[in-house]
């Protein structure tokens, strides 16, 4: 079965990162090396992402493109398995041993 990407939800999944990131579209382009008028028209659907701006776009957001397409995918949770595990490899075991805790409060 052949599917489609939903560039509409990669675009507002981009935007959603980057302002968490607290990073403007002029910042995000500037690391990404293109203009800020393309990442806009990415984030607002009016073009299609390439893969080599959607792995530098992935790349300067600190994520990985799975995490970027997870709500595309049928199976969601090995992504968000796989972005758990990418940002508790960044923390001290302090902080994990928190996590852990929160988990299992969960």
């Amino acid at each position: 079965m052949q599917q489609e990407v939903n560039y509409a939800k990669l675009g507002m999944k981009i935007k959603s990162l980057r302002l968490r990131k607290g990073l403007t579209q002029d910042n995000l382009a500037e690391m990404v090396s293109c203009n800020t008028s393309h990442i806009s028209n990415i984030e607002n659907n009016h073009t299609k992402v390439s893969l080599n701006v959607l792995l530098a776009i992935a790349n300067s957001l600190d994520t990985s493109i799975d995490f970027l397409l997870s709500e595309q995918y049928e199976n969601i949770s090995l992504a968000l398995d796989n972005e758990i595990l990418r940002v508790l490899k960044d923390c001290d075991t302090a902080k994990k041993e928190k996590i852990l805790k929160i988990i299992e409060i969960i």
